[in-house]
């Protein structure tokens, strides 16, 4: 398949309109802390969800919400998770209200999400006496602002689309995302909002959204922490004017590897903007015995402190790759593992058959000062592979944690 990314995030797909303000909910009047995505019509639609058993309220009401398969718009706030809040269900379903009288559509289609701080009362009020201001500000060149009103400590903005063809029509899928910390595999402080025109039935959605996820953003970890709050969701417009997508065909294999696609680059841009990381990491681990053990493995490389700390001081230091490796849960023939380290500035050979090789420390550390460093494994085991994307752990790590709250 050919896939080009092209501009308009969540609004590149027909029928979606976005916007984002400031309402009100965060003190910063320059940082915006509310967003909505609106179609015109009524959407197939799917989420994913954590996998924390202490989930957001705002979870709870989209998970009846899209009982029935169906939605119409998205609403967010930044800066309060709504959590942990005895009233919270009850805001979250008064955000759908809010949404939906602002935009004459029923509560029952709104997919509602936070994010932020948890165990703090979430304020109502600057979301009711911001809803029509937002309404009105949803535009087809809105994705952007829609983007930023989702931000919390993330620094860089994650705002994406993609075309391709089905069935002989022109199909897009937009993405907007959150996340910088709190990240860890099986989703993480993360919300993603996904919008695409294809005709497709929710339940077939719903299939592609869980084959991409499980590619993508349960592929990312920054900090060992899953939280409270994470959603990926899915609206599916229709109107591209394809032959509605199919289990088991080429169409659905062809949106799904789109759908995937976006959705590991959405997964890179959060894991590159992992709180305070200064790199990318990309685990790529290969010659594994089947594709669940080249994740868990890929998966604990990304995941190590001690890996990730190396990287961000640029040590070539892959005997902590080894360790991580070795504490996967996976039986692997230690003898047969080698170990590269990749960048734009080349690749070098450091680990061949579990033991280490001569190699200069000088082109090492020029290879991992670069901002993308690729840690290639082949453990000479299988056919199968696998990606992980994670961050270097930093001091600035802690400093921005050390008073999240306060």
């Amino acid at each position: 398949m050919e896939f080009t990314y092209i501009e308009g995030g969540v609004t590149a797909s027909a029928g979606f309109t976005a916007g984002g303000i400031h309402c009100g909910i965060r003190k910063n009047k320059s940082k915006p802390d509310l967003a909505m995505i609106y179609s015109d019509k009524p959407c197939a639609a799917a989420a994913v969800y954590t996998q924390n058993l202490v989930k957001g309220a705002p979870i709870q009401v989209t998970r009846q919400n899209l009982a029935d398969g169906t939605a119409q718009a998205v609403i967010c706030n930044s800066g309060n998770a709504n959590t942990c809040n005895a009233d919270g269900e009850e805001k979250a379903r008064r955000m759908c209200e809010i949404a939906g009288q602002a935009l004459s559509i029923s509560a029952n289609d709104v997919i509602v999400a936070s994010t932020g701080v948890i165990g703090q009362v979430l304020p109502i009020e600057p979301i009711e006496n911001s809803a029509k201001a937002l309404a009105d500000s949803l535009s087809r060149d809105g994705s952007e602002s829609a983007a930023r009103a989702i931000m919390t400590t993330d620094t860089k903005l994650k705002n994406v689309a993609i075309s391709f063809t089905l069935g002989g029509k022109t199909v897009k899928i937009g993405g907007i995302a959150k996340g910088s910390g709190m990240i860890h595999p099986n989703m993480a402080t993360m919300l993603c909002f996904l919008t695409t025109d294809a005709a497709i039935a929710p339940e077939v959605l719903d299939k592609a959204l869980h084959l991409a996820v499980a590619e993508s953003f349960n592929m990312v970890s920054v900090d060992g922490d899953t939280s409270t709050n994470d959603m990926v969701s899915i609206m599916a417009s229709g109107l591209a004017g394809n032959a509605p997508v199919q289990p088991d065909t080429q169409e659905f294999d062809d949106f799904t590897a789109a759908l995937t696609d976006l959705c590991v680059t959405l997964a890179r841009k959060i894991a590159g903007d992992g709180e305070g990381a200064t790199k990318l990491l990309v685990c790529r681990l290969c010659g594994a015995p089947d594709k669940a053990s080249a994740k868990q493995i890929a998966k604990s490389v990304i995941c190590s402190s001690l890996v990730k700390a190396a990287m961000f001081g640029a040590d070539a230091n892959w005997g902590r790759v080894l360790c991580a490796i070795g504490y996967a849960g996976i039986p692997v023939d230690v003898t047969k593992v080698g170990v590269s380290f990749t960048s734009a500035k080349g690749s070098i050979e450091v680990c061949r058959d579990g033991a280490g090789i001569e190699f200069s420390e000088e082109k090492a550390k020029e290879i991992l000062l670069e901002p993308e460093i690729n840690i290639d494994v082949d453990l000479h085991g299988g056919e199968s592979s696998a990606e992980a994307y994670g961050c270097d752990l930093t001091y600035d790590y802690v400093k921005i944690n050390g008073d999240y709250r306060t």
